[in-house]
């Protein structure tokens, strides 16, 4: 069974926004009028029309067309997601990606590409900002390494939060949110693979530092990973502010800059280790 399409029916400026992303200018991923047509075809559509007109316009008329059939603009977000449509450009593929969210989070989803597979990712409008990327994409989906979707929807929404939180300045907010989601993926992988590890700690009780421990102890995380896991888990305690006082030191944006790497790399080895196990 075909799943189903996270997008709904798109608003009128955001098919405009898209229809300016798919035609590309100095800024974005240039496409002449003949590329156009031939990368709607690309992406998978079936019969499209002679290009005829001014490109922006055709492109949005084309796109107003299937507006009603959400897998049909799903295959189209998909494409300009994919590295295989940047393979002269290489570079511009994180730029289109980011133009693209800056709209599409207005209609609850997001384009991620996580070890290049383009996906759509339900997300809170809410969390809509400018400069919606933090400093390091997560390769790894949350949905790849959680099988309860409602958990990994939840824990989604915290790397969400976290995002908003590093683009507005809020170094420590954002901290202690990716903390708070190591700790969560931690907790369910756990669970999901081997809950035998947890011993007799119930999953509600466990530390963060045991964990840590026991995915590096099964050979989840590497020996490097683990080491930076201790270091982000100490700054995640400072979300109790005499913490903070002990430690004499007031996070920054330097600090982020090098604790949000170590959760992407959490992710990695944790998609790695459950690649080679299956």
């Amino acid at each position: 069974m075909t799943p189903q399409s996270p997008l709904g029916v798109l608003d009128a400026n955001t098919l405009e926004e898209l229809a300016r992303v798919i035609c590309g200018d100095d800024h974005l991923y240039y496409r002449k009028s003949y590329e156009i047509a031939e990368f709607l075809e690309r992406a998978g559509w079936q019969q499209v029309p002679e290009y005829d007109g001014y490109r922006r316009d055709w492109t949005l008329a084309r796109l107003i067309e299937r507006r009603d059939d959400p897998t049909e603009l799903e295959k189209i977000l998909l494409r300009l997601a994919d590295p295989r449509e940047y393979l002269d450009e290489p570079e511009q593929l994180s730029a289109v990606v980011s133009a693209v969210n800056a709209f599409l989070i207005h209609e609850g989803v997001r384009l991620e590409n996580p070890g290049g597979r383009p996906r759509l990712v339900a997300c809170d409008p809410s969390l809509a900002h400018p400069g919606s990327q933090g400093p390091v994409e997560l390769r790894a989906a949350m949905t790849d390494l959680i099988s309860d979707e409602q958990m990994a929807g939840l824990l989604q929404h915290r790397l969400d939060e976290a995002r908003t939180c590093y683009a507005n300045g809020a170094h420590v907010a954002a901290i202690i949110m990716l903390g708070s989601l190591l700790e969560g993926v931690l907790v369910h992988v756990v669970q999901e693979r081997d809950f035998s590890l947890l011993g007799r700690i119930s999953p509600d009780k466990v530390s963060l530092d045991t964990l840590i421990k026991i995915c590096y102890d099964v050979g989840w995380i590497g020996a490097d990973v683990e080491r930076f896991c201790h270091e982000l888990r100490k700054y995640r305690n400072f979300v109790h502010p005499r913490a903070e006082i002990r430690e004499a030191h007031a996070p920054d944006r330097d600090t982020l800059n090098m604790c949000w790497p170590v959760v992407n790399a959490v992710l990695n080895d944790l998609a790695d280790s459950q690649s080679k196990a299956a």
